[in-house]
């Protein structure tokens, strides 16, 4: 007895294969076929991946590139305006500091003037001033003492007196019989006026002006017969009498002063000068 498959639908008859079989057979073919072609794809599909990822690290790379080069030209747009900004700047600072200079120049020059011009009205204010002391001084009466005379002069008239008598010191008689005759004319009624006319004849006498001398003397003893100068003022009349040759003039006018003033050192003197006359 034969034994039975225990799998009827794999068996198949001894002649040509069945239709089943067939289609067994062309499904392993195609398994076969299909497992000998599996490396060829997988290496092309890695080949495609590769290419794009590099393909998208080349877009990266340009992307990045593009963006870099848009910073850059953004930075150095921003430098360049930057730039532009601080010569402007630097410029303008230049340009408000020369004008601060020329400015500063100004106002030392100024400030100079000013100096210069208040120096100028100081000095004019001083001498103003001066000027105002001096006419005050020149206005006001002064009080001077001649003679044991004290009394109140004009500035102006005190100082040509004093010139006058600066004169006859010096022994300059002429200019001081002249500044005596001035000085009588322009003030008459001056306290220096006796003091005035004894100076007077003395400066003639010593300019041998003899006959004016004795004018001015007797003028000076006829206005006041009581001056301490008075004696003397005598003696010189008869001092200049015998200058002039006058022998009895001379007599008289001793004798005149003896009479007058006895008591006076010029009286004694004329005593004695009596005496010796012949």
């Amino acid at each position: 007895m034969s034994a039975v498959p225990s799998r009827p639908w794999l068996a198949r008859p001894a002649g040509r294969p069945g239709a089943l079989g067939l289609g067994v057979m062309a499904l392993v073919v195609g398994l076969a076929g299909l497992g000998a072609s599996a490396p060829a794809r997988a290496g092309l599909f890695d080949d495609d991946e590769a290419r794009r990822a590099i393909l998208e690290l080349r877009t990266r790379l340009d992307q990045t590139q593009e963006q870099l080069r848009t910073r850059q030209a953004a930075t150095d747009a921003q430098l360049a305006e930057q730039t532009t900004l601080l010569r402007r700047s630097l410029l303008e600072l230049n340009t408000q500091i020369e004008q601060l200079r020329s400015e500063m120049a100004r106002l030392r020059g100024e400030n100079e003037q000013l100096a210069r011009e208040v120096a100028e009205l100081q000095r004019k204010q001083r001498d103003m001033a001066a000027g105002v002391d001096d006419r005050i001084r020149r206005i006001e009466p002064v009080k001077v003492v001649v003679d044991d005379k004290e009394f109140m002069a004009d500035p102006e008239e005190k100082r040509q007196f004093d010139e006058a008598m600066a004169a006859f010191r010096a022994g300059r008689f002429a200019d001081a019989a002249n500044a005596f005759t001035a000085f009588g004319r322009r003030y008459p009624g001056s306290g220096y006026r006796e003091s005035s006319l004894f100076w007077l004849g003395n400066a003639q006498y010593g300019a041998k002006q003899y006959k004016e001398a004795i004018a001015s003397f007797r003028s000076m003893l006829s206005v006041a017969p009581n001056h301490p100068k008075a004696p003397e003022a005598l003696l010189s009349v008869a001092n200049t009498h015998l200058e002039l040759k006058d022998t009895r003039a001379a007599r008289a006018a001793f004798n005149e002063l003896i009479k007058a003033y006895p008591a006076s050192e010029a009286a004694a003197v004329g005593k004695e000068r009596l005496a010796n006359l012949r």
